[in-house]
């Protein structure tokens, strides 16, 4: 099983809430994430103990620059983020890295299966 998980401290609301329907992750993801995946849905920190919320279905994943990204892919990876260049602020914080328009991200869509 596979999974998608964030970090606590900046995501667990949204995705409690529902309103976190998309990742944005830096790279081709393409060999991890696949359409009609089922993953879980964690929270946490990296190499630490984690929380499942809930499984989830991978309903896109898609390839492309930074640059390329539309309003609603920024929306929907996080509401308070309202331009690509916040989004290139918020990737370079996460990732501790410098972030530019023409590095490629991969766009996961995702939804809530409930049991």
């Amino acid at each position: 099983m596979f999974a998608l998980n964030f970090y606590t401290e900046l995501y667990d609301e949204l995705l409690h809430g529902g309103r976190k329907t998309v990742t944005i992750r830096l790279g081709d993801k393409t060999s991890k994430y696949q359409e009609g995946m089922v993953v879980w849905v964690t929270v946490g920190p990296r190499f630490g103990r984690r929380q499942k919320l809930y499984a989830a279905i991978l309903d896109r994943v898609e390839v492309k620059q930074i640059s390329d990204l539309s309003p609603r892919d920024i929306e929907r990876e996080n509401p308070e983020i309202r331009s690509q260049d916040e989004m290139i602020s918020f990737l370079s914080r996460v990732y501790d890295d410098f972030i530019t328009p023409a590095h490629a991200c991969t766009v996961i869509y995702f939804s809530r299966i409930d049991e």
